[in-house]
């Protein structure tokens, strides 16, 4: 009787003490809201990146690029977390309202991947751009033909400026 009367009284001050058993208001965290703080906590996977719980930004050459990990429901980590790109850029894979295109996101997501998985498949598709699988179809037509000319479109784009008739906001440093 002693025993399940202490272990009741742990539970209860893990609880109030905000352990992992219980989020704000006691309700209890689901295991997708527990692996997404896991995640999160975990440390920085590199240096030209920032990582916090409400957005993700990804610098490259002094750009800053806001990554948004949507709220992951109940089926995260079996269904992928949701991406979206709130800086809009000249890019094959992300289109102007900011949707991505990345395999680890689609049909090639397991279970087992982290949000330190995206974050690495996003750097290299930034690095990498892939024009066989586009969602901004220009952009991956002028990578395929002419990848001077897009590399300017990028550069002109970061720096704030019409790539064709689409305005981007200046997003260098």
């Amino acid at each position: 009787m002693i025993k399940l009367f202490s272990l009741k009284q742990q539970k209860k001050d893990e609880e109030s003490a905000g352990g992992t058993r219980a989020g704000a208001g006691g309700k209890k965290a689901s295991a997708a809201q527990l692996r997404i703080q896991k995640g999160t906590r975990a440390k920085q996977p590199a240096r030209n990146l920032h990582l916090s719980h409400t957005h993700t930004e990804i610098e490259r050459d002094s750009a800053q690029i806001r990554l948004r990990f949507s709220p992951v429901g109940q089926g995260y980590p079996h269904d992928p977390p949701k991406v979206k790109c709130e800086t809009m850029v000249y890019h094959p894979n992300i289109d102007l309202e900011g949707n991505v295109c990345l395999n680890i996101l689609r049909e090639d997501w397991k279970p087992v991947l982290t949000i330190n998985s995206i974050i690495y498949g996003l750097q290299y598709l930034f690095l990498e751009p892939n024009p066989e699988d586009p969602l901004n179809k220009e952009a991956a037509e002028v990578l395929q033909t002419n990848r001077r000319l897009f590399e300017q479109n990028v550069q002109r784009s970061l720096r704030g400026g019409y790539v064709g008739a689409t305005y981007f906001e200046r997003c260098l440093k």
